[in-house]
């Protein structure tokens, strides 16, 4: 009488032993508990957003069933941020919807959950770039010199607030990066650089001539907490090498955003100074870059040339 033995008998048979499903089992409860973490930061997000005063580590912790250093220590993984840098950069997007929304100052203050005036004016700066009036405003009367030039990468224009450099921007029409400032600034005084300005703009072209000179410009960098955390980790690549998205995640104590991370990169608008042009894929494939993969290509080659 001849039976039919289901596979894994047949493989018994063979070898004397069966197969080992223990690594898929492992995998499928890694998976499984991957799956109620990120629940679980979900949950704790939704709660810091629906609070009007942030939930102390100790209750969001125990809200999620975890001891306060693990839930602090996953929260970050998963978000890229601490509660309490989640929960100020969830009051910021409130903030900056109520101004847009709210008949005065004092009521988008305490829409957004600011309990004085002093605590609104001393974020502001951080969270706006300016005072909250002006922002309101959209930027009216704000005053951003520039000035075009050319590169051995093409048209390169430069841009700079009173805090320092904003934008740096390459292509290959000159007037349509003016344009792209137009757009980036639209309420903005666009004003033609003078002679000491015309020098930081040089001073931009010959480090992407000659990167080993180095670039040392006050720089006006405006993000989210998240996106300031990875242009800053960015900002620490030396000339010359390469970390890759994930890498950059690990380095900044998120090794679960990697995407967030690749759009932060994306985000970037000031070309060179934060160099987003340093972060590949794992394998070393170039990737994406905001000004083309071949000015990113460019760079990287003149930079391994200059020895950094």
């Amino acid at each position: 009488m001849n039976v039919a033995l289901p596979a894994s008998h047949a493989a018994t048979s063979r070898t004397g032993a069966a197969p080992d499903s223990r690594p898929a089992a492992r995998r499928n409860r890694h998976s499984a508990l991957d799956a109620r973490r990120a629940a679980c930061i979900a949950e704790a997000c939704r709660r810091i957003e629906a609070a009007e005063i942030l939930p102390d580590l100790a209750s969001l912790a125990a809200h999620a069933g975890m001891s306060r250093h693990w839930f602090h220590r996953v929260f970050k993984a998963t978000t890229g941020l601490t509660p309490k840098a989640y929960a100020a950069a969830h009051r910021a997007r409130r903030l900056r919807s109520a101004l847009g929304e709210a008949a005065t100052i004092t009521e988008a203050m305490y829409r957004a959950g600011f309990g004085s005036s002093s605590r609104l004016y001393e974020a502001s700066d951080a969270v706006l770039g300016m005072p909250p009036s002006t922002w309101r405003d959209g930027g009216r009367d704000t005053e951003i010199r520039f000035a075009v030039g050319q590169c051995s990468l093409g048209a390169i224009a430069v841009a700079q607030s009173e805090r320092g450099v904003c934008a740096i921007l390459l292509g290959d029409d000159p007037d349509a990066l003016v344009r792209e400032l137009q757009d980036q600034f639209p309420h903005a005084r666009l004003v033609g650089g003078d002679a000491g300005f015309e020098r930081n703009v040089a001073q931009v072209i010959g480090f992407i001539e000659a990167p080993q000179l180095g670039l040392e410009l006050p720089l006006d960098v405006r993000g989210t907490a998240f996106q300031q955390r990875v242009w800053q980790a960015l900002r620490a690549i030396p000339p010359g090498e390469t970390l890759s998205y994930a890498q950059i995640a690990e380095r900044i104590g998120a090794p679960r955003a990697v995407r967030a991370v690749g759009q932060a990169c994306a985000a970037n608008r000031i070309a060179v100074a934060i160099p987003c042009h340093r972060v590949v894929r794992r394998d070393g494939d170039l990737s994406g870059y905001r000004w083309g993969v071949e000015r990113k290509r460019a760079l990287l080659e003149r930079e391994a040339r200059s020895g950094g």
